[in-house]
């Protein structure tokens, strides 16, 4: 039997010549071809970390699949969009490809360089930073209401009389995830225990990244435990984990060229410690050993990322030598 497997797509690399478009467009295809993967995603960001649209550039990729289920790993600009004009547009690319759309929304947050520029982008789009996860809240709530039928809005960021938003998505319901890594080591036990039960409580599924397979279980089975209590079914939840993987024969060329993709695609200089618990680098075996260590610990969609400037080689290694076994 088939398992889940999704690929992420640099959609920011295309800023800095570390892909193509028409590259994205053949990695795509070769993603649907093959057979082993059931959805590909692109990434998110504004001025604080720019790339290729990301409603844009599903909608272009619906064009050329008609298989894949079309993701968006978080959608860091969830909190600075307007959530009636976002229902449009996510409902008009669940019609567009046929009911194949996966929004995973978040919080967005100044990491590596491009921190700097996060005030900014703050500003220019009229929002604080305090502001980020009441907006994120009334957004869900907001959008899902739109997408149910004519609604009218009293919330603390946007108010209107009754509207019919359509179209409508074709997916009943279409979902929304939330993808967080909340991390008690470094967050307040209140803050840590808010952002899980906000999973529990709001999400359809939950996404993280940078989070090694045991603390991802441990969250995980927090996170369904919190959704139990609540009156929620924790089966019906999903989830994923995003991967950077590079594949070589060795390690040390793999990490070696991962960190220098990683470092120029996040603006970070990205500290061992940080590659371990995001991703694997090496052989095929390697990191299909590690894959599964992840699925044990409750992941349904381990989503992987090339972590290099030779994408179409990665994926030819990967098709040759670790899909085939990650696929059953």
């Amino acid at each position: 039997m088939s398992r889940s497997i999704g690929l992420s797509l640099p959609n920011r690399g295309v800023l800095f010549g570390a892909t193509t478009i028409e590259e994205l467009y053949s990695l795509t295809a070769q993603a649907e071809e093959s057979g082993f993967f059931d959805s590909v995603w692109v990434g998110d960001g504004l001025i604080a970390k720019p790339r290729l649209e990301a409603i844009a550039t599903m909608s272009a990729l619906a064009a050329r699949t008609v298989r894949l289920k079309l993701g968006v790993c978080c959608m860091a600009t969830f909190p600075l969009r307007n959530p009636v004009l976002l229902a449009c547009q996510w409902a008009s690319l669940d019609v567009i490809s046929g009911g194949r759309s996966l929004l995973a929304v978040c919080l967005g947050a100044p990491t590596g360089r491009g921190g700097a520029n996060f005030a900014a982008e703050l500003q220019a789009m009229g929002v604080t930073g305090n502001e980020r996860v009441g907006r994120l809240e009334e957004g869900i709530e907001l959008i899902r209401k739109a997408w149910s039928g004519p609604t009218s809005h009293e919330g603390r960021y946007w108010r209107f009389p009754s509207i019919d938003l359509e179209p409508k998505p074709i997916q009943d319901p279409c979902p929304i995830w939330i993808a967080s890594n909340p991390d008690p080591s470094k967050l307040s036990a209140q803050r840590y225990q808010t952002a899980i039960e906000r999973v529990a409580r709001m999400a359809d599924g939950w996404l993280s990244t940078v989070v090694s397979p045991d603390d991802f279980g441990a969250r995980w089975e927090e996170i369904r435990r919190l959704a139990e209590g609540l009156g929620r079914k924790s089966e019906s939840l999903s989830s994923a984990v995003h991967l950077m993987i590079n594949i070589q024969n060795d390690e040390t060329t793999a990490r070696r060229e991962a960190k220098r993709f990683l470092d120029q695609y996040y603006s970070t200089d990205t500290k061992p410690e940080v590659m371990d618990a995001w991703g694997a680098y090496g052989t095929p075996e390697h990191i299909a050993s590690r894959v599964e260590e992840y699925r044990t610990r409750g992941v349904d969609i381990p989503i992987i990322r090339f972590a290099s400037f030779d994408q179409k080689g990665q994926m030819e290694r990967a098709l040759d030598g670790l899909l085939p076994g990650l696929a059953t």
